[in-house]
């Protein structure tokens, strides 16, 4: 099966939303510190490009969790691959994921999290596909709602494909 990718959403805009995004944080969190916890592979990208234009200061950690394999959905079940370095006792959290869509992932995770003890705990996404949610989620900073469709780049996979693309696009199968 071959395939191919439409834009739905340029690099200048995905740029120009991850700035006001980084504006918002450092709005709401002037005078303290956060830290950012990037959900591995693909949110790597947009937290790279985030913390760049976080002007409070920032500390960030790691952790890679499974979901979707190599399929175009999430199987349901969430395991933890890589865990956190460092704990989050009293720290303003940021988890932030490249997109949100059953909400399962998240929902698992702002569980575990909260309990590690962080004064507060925040989801930032670049992409947020409300119509998929299965599990109730309450997204703090969103960069583009988008629809029902399978998207890669800005560090998105299609099998472990696409992340370098420096805009979003549709994957469209022949």
């Amino acid at each position: 099966m071959a395939e191919r990718i439409k834009v739905l959403l340029s690099e200048n805009e995905v740029d120009k939303r991850i700035q006001a995004i980084g504006d918002q944080i450092s709005k709401d969190y002037a005078g303290k510190e956060v830290h950012l916890v990037c959900v591995l592979k693909g949110g790597s990208f947009f937290m790279c490009e985030l913390a760049k234009r976080i002007t409070v200061p920032v500390s960030f950690d790691f952790m890679s969790v499974a979901s979707y394999g190599s399929e175009t959905k999430s199987s349901g079940v969430v395991r933890i691959v890589k865990d956190l370095d460092e704990p989050l006792k009293d720290k303003h959290v940021i988890i932030v994921e490249d997109i949100v869509d059953s909400g399962r992932t998240l929902s698992y995770l702002m569980q575990m999290l909260q309990e590690r003890g962080p004064k507060s705990l925040a989801i930032c996404t670049l992409l947020d596909k409300p119509d998929r949610r299965v599990m109730p989620i309450e997204v703090d900073y969103t960069g583009f709602e988008i629809p029902d469709e399978f998207v890669v780049g800005y560090g998105l996979d299609y099998a472990q494909r696409y992340r370098n693309l420096p805009y979003i696009g549709v994957v469209e199968f022949d």
